[in-house]
């Protein structure tokens, strides 16, 4: 394919070299001559390992190029890459006038070129940039609709210094944001052969997935050194812990516990962080990661609470009460925070859960009951229809199978509030769907 790349930084070089290698023919445009004349010369314009070999044999066969004129790039071109920065301002919001700028260059060739060109931006961004301001721009230089006279995409990179030929080469993915069905199509055909699942999505989320991933490679950071400070003040060796803690891929570095749904309870992750959190403060260690994951769940039940009482409905019902379905455990549920806010403040309520019965619930757990929820008893029915259509708003408080078609039993005019994404949403024919956070 014809590629053009524009902005020849860090991702910029990396993926000019690597998709030259694979065949395609690129041209790299930038402002620098100097980052220019070295594409021109066969050297890599960054230090990076094996970049300049890449970009030596590409230049050599003809395959990669480089300019400091976009016009003079454009004409062929099948895609453009926008690896322009987009760097921070003093608020901390991103800065998209270097991206506006080559975007509003990239519409003004694309009017004359005749041809319909993919335009893919590359740079980190913010849900709604592509879209909402930079789409725009290419259709107002352009004179034509996106999905028409050309497309537009967003395709994250996830390219480590140090290793990213590597990363661009046998990556775990390729995330492709398309905004039509050509644009996708021109991506596919452009990472065809690349290691890694091609995964194809709208332009919102790819944009979205990659401050997830940074987000969540800066928490893992963060927490570690926590881990290896209260290590140390405890005498134990932090890197034996951690090695011993990553072994674990079913729970600890694995799918479970990263989907969104309610907060969490039972009797051992409120416990154990407060413990842990009450020694660091013992040894008068600053730990805000840790020590900030209490008020965070407690945020996560006050959201429920809002969106529950948004509804100014006062007869509502909840559907399971166990911190986790296929148990009877209620200590520290979560869900049971929400009832006693809404049981305080006047609410008709009433309960289901398929492994609650008072007659059975023994020993610690009856005198939880009996000291924390004392009104559980007169309100839990057996019948889940009975609390369904007794209901105004219908709560889903833990994924018991018994929850996922509960739709077919409501009436027009309820609501259900899925705090756990346990409700099958197809099954919602009448009345209202609100998730708590999706």
């Amino acid at each position: 394919m014809q590629v053009v790349v524009v902005g020849l930084g860090y991702v910029g070089s990396v993926c000019s070299a690597c998709l030259a290698s694979r065949g395609h023919t690129v041209v790299g445009v930038d402002t620098s001559a100097f980052k220019v004349n070295c594409i021109e010369r066969g050297e890599s314009p960054i230090v990076e390992k094996g970049l300049g070999e890449l970009i030596s044999a590409a230049r050599a066969n003809g395959r990669l190029s480089a300019t400091t004129e976009i016009a003079k790039a454009m004409p062929g071109a099948d895609v453009v890459l926008v690896c322009v920065g987009t760097p921070s301002r003093e608020d901390g919001s991103l800065n998209l006038d270097h991206v506006k700028r080559a975007c509003a260059e990239v519409g003004s060739a694309i009017a004359s070129t005749g041809k319909f060109t993919t335009v893919v931006m590359r740079s980190t961004m913010l849900p709604g940039s592509v879209l909402d301001e930079l789409t725009p721009v290419i259709e107002q230089a352009s004179g034509g609709k996106a999905g028409e006279k050309f497309g537009v995409a967003y395709n994250p990179e996830f390219l480590r210094e140090g290793t990213a030929v590597d990363d661009f080469n046998n990556a775990e993915y390729t995330v492709i944001g398309a905004g039509c069905d050509r644009a996708g199509d021109a991506l596919k055909a452009l990472y065809d052969g690349v290691g890694g699942e091609l995964m194809v999505t709208s332009i919102p989320i790819a944009e979205m997935l990659k401050y997830v991933n940074n987000s969540f490679h800066a928490l893992k950071v963060a927490f570690a050194n926590e881990v290896g400070r209260i290590c140390k003040r405890e005498h134990v060796d932090s890197h034996a812990v951690m090695k011993l803690m990553v072994r674990d891929t079913k729970l600890n570095l694995s799918p479970y516990y990263l989907s969104p749904g309610f907060a969490f309870g039972g009797s051992c992750l409120p416990k154990d962080v407060r413990a842990i959190v009450s020694r660091s403060r013992q040894h008068n260690l600053e730990l805000p990661v840790i020590q900030n994951i209490i008020r965070s769940n407690d945020v996560h039940v006050e959201d429920a609470i809002h969106l529950i009482e948004r509804f100014k409905q006062r007869k509502v019902g909840f559907l399971g009460l166990s911190f986790k379905a296929g148990t009877d455990d209620l200590r520290e549920s979560p869900i049971l925070r929400v009832i006693g806010t809404l049981v305080g403040k006047g609410y008709a309520v009433l309960l289901h859960d398929p492994n609650i019965d008072m007659e059975r619930v023994l020993g610690a757990n009856r005198r939880f009951v009996e000291d924390e929820v004392p009104y559980l008893p007169e309100r839990l029915r057996a019948d889940l229809r009975e609390v369904v259509e007794s209901s105004d708003v219908i709560v889903v408080g833990n994924r018991a199978p018994i929850y996922r078609e509960i739709g077919s039993m409501m009436r027009d005019g309820q609501v259900v509030v899925d705090l756990v994404d346990g409700v099958k949403r197809e099954s919602v024919v009448r009345g209202e769907y609100h998730g708590l956070a999706w």
